[in-house]
């Protein structure tokens, strides 16, 4: 096995995981709402009175982020996906109904709930981490 150290990022990583932990730790302690994004875009599927504004606001903050970047760099991140628009889709359901069936996502229950020590989302967070690695084995070793 060889590694490709042109994916080695540490500084990188780093940077967006402090980002991440603060933009969690602010969005409780201000809104007393955890920051997982699968209940953030459920609740637009199903919005209550008065509710759907923030959601939108953080949405689009979500995808507009990179352009934004983008706009005041001019740095690109290369992304390269290795599977077709048909694995995608199913990917994505897959994703989304397991977060239904956990009731969160990673976001929610990987940064959020650890960090508020709850033993439902660490065993949570356990479930999504051995079916990531169960998956990513069967396809690169079993299946290729």
């Amino acid at each position: 096995m060889t590694i490709d150290w042109n994916h080695f990022t540490p500084w990188a990583s780093l940077a967006g995981g402090l980002i991440l932990g603060l933009a969690s730790a602010l969005f409780i302690l201000l809104n007393g709402r955890v920051l997982g994004i699968s209940g953030i875009v459920g609740g637009l599927l199903r919005p209550k009175a008065g509710d759907a504004g923030w959601r939108i606001a953080l949405v689009l903050g979500l995808v507009l982020a990179p352009a934004l970047y983008w706009g005041l760099t001019g740095a690109t991140v290369p992304a390269t996906i290795d599977a077709g628009w048909g694995t995608l889709v199913l990917a994505g359901l897959l994703v989304g109904v397991g977060t239904r069936y956990g009731a969160g996502c990673t976001s929610g229950h990987g940064v959020c709930g650890i960090s508020r020590l709850s033993p439902r989302s660490l065993i949570a967070t356990l479930a999504f981490m051995a079916a990531g690695f169960v998956t990513v084995f069967i396809l690169r070793h079993v299946l290729a």
